[in-house]
């Protein structure tokens, strides 16, 4: 099968979880000069540890953290300046099986219709358990729902796909453009999927391309502290992204109900944090919502 795709691999702080990833790709025939890894001003030794394991690995070093939005828009970017006709963004936490990118690039080649698609994403342990299968979208609720049964053997539509793992056809972000920088992670694949299904195209899953995530890996800490183990920031994001996905895709009366739906579910959140003690996430929350509300966006129409 011949066709150019480059895989775009993101890094902070997790070089020995990006090394395993880059192995598996060239146990699975990717070269290396088509790996683009962009590092996000990471502080652990990622890059000269890193910059000694690969010779040919195009790495992009960015001075700060620019979020998984920004990172990922530089990597791919560099691989649309260089004419690349696919592109694959790849979780550094993550192990590709034999095969994989054959059959996603050879689903694609099938439909110019068909603007992006994933494989079936199982949990590095235990490898039998899905951690993603596509997404629904609750249009009248504004709810992305993740999906963990698999729909057919076949490759298969879905409404949005998971940015752990997409493989994207690079004419298409001509129309649709990039991520959007404002959401810097979480709910970053929703909003680009629905934008590509806004321009007409189709998502898909194939479910015979097999990889495995480490899921968490760069959000959760090791060991549970008086916030738990996941970083206050996180729920900060993830509030502030579910407004921001709010406003550009429910002001219709329609969705009506979508707004008292998810401030409710947020007011829970405050209250179930303060009662366990954890006032920063409480507090992360309600930043979340203030920002989500004023922060300006590109809505389209």
């Amino acid at each position: 099968m011949h066709y150019s795709v480059a895989v775009v691999i993101l890094n902070w702080n997790g070089w020995d979880y990006t090394q395993a990833c880059i192995d598996s790709l060239i146990k699975a025939g990717v070269p290396e000069g088509d790996i683009i890894l962009v590092d996000n001003g990471s502080t652990d030794g990622s890059i000269s540890n890193l910059q000694k394991m690969y010779n040919s690995v195009n790495l992009l070093q960015n001075k700060v953290n620019e979020g998984f939005t920004g990172g990922n828009n530089i990597g791919m970017q560099y691989a649309l300046n260089r004419g690349y006709e696919y592109i694959m963004l790849l979780n550094n936490d993550t192990l590709v099986a034999s095969g994989f990118l054959d059959l996603l690039v050879g689903e694609m080649e099938l439909s110019l219709n068909l603007a992006a698609i994933q494989p079936l994403i199982y949990y590095i342990t235990p490898k039998s358990e899905v951690w993603n299968a596509g997404g629904r979208y609750h249009s009248w609720l504004g709810y992305s729902q993740t999906n963990y049964q698999v729909h057919s053997p076949k490759p298969y539509l879905t409404e949005w796909i998971s940015g752990c793992a997409i493989l994207v056809r690079s004419a298409v972000l001509e129309k649709v453009g990039l991520f959007d920088n404002n959401y810097f992670a979480y709910f970053e694949d929703v909003d680009w999927s629905l934008r590509m299904k806004k321009g007409g195209f189709e998502l898909k899953v194939h479910p015979q391309s097999i990889i495995y995530h480490e899921a968490g890996a760069a959000s959760k800490s090791e060991t549970k502290g008086k916030e738990g183990f996941l970083n206050p920031k996180v729920h900060f994001l993830n509030v502030r992204n579910q407004i921001f996905q709010l406003r550009k895709y429910c002001s219709h009366p329609k969705n009506w109900l979508a707004w008292p739906f998810h401030f409710s579910k947020f007011g829970l959140y405050i209250v179930y944090f303060l009662i366990k003690g954890r006032r920063s996430k409480s507090q992360a929350v309600i930043n979340g919502i203030v920002e989500g509300l004023k922060t300006r966006l590109n809505i389209s129409k």
